[in-house]
């Protein structure tokens, strides 16, 4: 298995967040435990950011790219094409696993021993239950497709100190807290329950992400959300946002929920990170700071 290797000596207690400029990437800014350890990343001059290309796959790295790689701890690679960003530029999903590849590579040229891959619940699709991260993913979506062929592009590789995350909802950057609009609304089931997701709050995925970047062992697939998961229309009305219900169409997905033991494992979470109150205090929290 190839390695990316570096000595104490070299080593900083920084992180290089390659695409720091997103949605993401602000929440990690903004809530870092430790001020002063994240080097930014952005494809356009930015006042405190390092901006540079990342290469095509088996190109070589700029003197800015490598020079802002070398001595961190490990690297945060956020980069990716959504399908939002795919409609509005006309740029390809499929670019989400030439961007991790491209990382991947920066990071062993760098010899930085731990690089984290940014993927999404979307590739596990509609499987029920909860998920884990040694099911077989079955994505529905063309994101969530690309996703699961960047994740398996990535891993191709073997390269020790390699995890790729698969995020859940993260409060703010969401399709109902972050998308909130009058009038929105929301499938509602039979038992009256509206559709349950894994969720974290933007606080929480900073200080869980800070800590899987101190961590030694991790596993290669890592689900990345709070315990248990909280209905929409929960959150909605613990942040006082009206909404109205919809009969759920055939189809829906009622719930997403990732099995998180693993990750309980490496961090401890508190009740208010997984309650609908604890999760709008956090992007609440995270509005008045952006």
């Amino acid at each position: 298995m190839a390695s990316m290797t570096s000595t104490d000596s070299e080593q900083t207690g920084d992180v290089l967040v390659i695409g720091a400029s997103g949605q993401l990437g602000g929440m990690l800014r903004r809530h870092w435990p430790v001020a002063g350890e994240l080097r930014c990343h952005s494809r356009r001059p930015i006042p405190g950011f390092i901006p540079f290309e990342l290469p095509k796959p088996g190109g070589a790295a700029s003197d800015t790219a490598l020079s802002a790689a070398r001595g961190v701890r490990a690297i945060i690679c956020l980069a990716g094409v959504t399908p939002a960003a795919a409609k509005r530029s006309g740029a390809l999903l499929s670019e989400n696993a030439n961007l991790a590849l491209a990382t991947l590579e920066l990071a062993q040229e760098a010899a930085v021993p731990r690089v984290f891959f940014a993927s999404s619940a979307a590739v596990y699709g509609a499987r029920g239950g909860m998920l884990r991260e040694t099911d077989e993913p079955t994505p529905l979506s063309e994101y969530g497709r690309a996703k699961l062929e960047m994740e398996q592009t990535v891993l191709a590789r073997g390269v020790t100190g390699t995890t790729v995350l698969r995020i859940g909802n993260v409060a703010g950057a969401d399709a109902i807290l972050g998308g909130w609009r009058p009038g929105m609304q929301i499938d509602q089931f039979p038992d009256g329950r509206t559709p349950r997701r894994s969720y974290i709050g933007p606080v929480t995925f900073a200080r869980v992400l800070h800590r899987l970047c101190a961590s030694n062992e991790l596993p290669s697939v890592l689900n990345l959300s709070a315990p248990g998961a909280v209905e929409m229309g929960a959150l909605l009305d613990a942040a006082g946002l009206p909404w109205e219900p919809r009969p759920a169409a055939e189809g829906s997905i009622a719930e997403v929920q990732f099995d998180t033991n693993m990750l309980e494992r490496l961090v401890d979470f508190a009740p208010e990170n997984e309650s609908p109150s604890g999760l709008v205090g956090e992007w609440q929290k995270d509005r008045n700071h952006s």
